[in-house]
């Protein structure tokens, strides 16, 4: 089965960076957050773990530290990159946990979902305290 990939293009209008690697991210599992019209969960946003992050995730539903051999996933640990559904970052920025967010490595689709400012308080290169 083959997806047809929306451009490559950042949240800031440039070419999409790579997210990671170590660990292997991504829809496409390229390590950038590509996306098509079948990533119903647009896994869109670049964001850098935090055991607080972690910990909402785990409590929300979504357990993404622990790993799951079966399909190819370590676990995610703080600091690890990885590639966020946009509504998972929105829902996390609402509950006043949302991680770090390298916007070179954030697809533009997730402006669909996430407004650019929301995005542009957590960005790796803005201020330290987002809130």
């Amino acid at each position: 089965m083959s997806f047809e990939m929306d451009p490559s293009v950042n949240v800031r209008g440039g070419t999409l960076q790579s997210c990671s690697r170590d660990p292997m991210t991504g829809f496409f599992r390229t390590g950038t957050c590509d996306t098509c019209a079948e990533d119903s969960g647009a896994h869109t946003v670049c964001a850098v773990m935090t055991e607080e992050f972690l910990a909402f995730s785990k409590y929300v539903g979504n357990d993404l530290s622990t790993p799951r051999p079966e399909f190819s996933f370590p676990g995610l640990k703080p600091g690890d990159s990885w590639c966020l559904c946009a509504t998972r970052f929105l829902q996390a920025h609402d509950d006043g946990c949302a991680p770090r967010v390298n916007m070179d490595a954030t697809h533009e689709r997730t402006l669909d979902t996430v407004p650019l400012e929301v995005l542009e308080r957590y960005a790796l290169d803005a201020p330290s305290d987002p809130a």
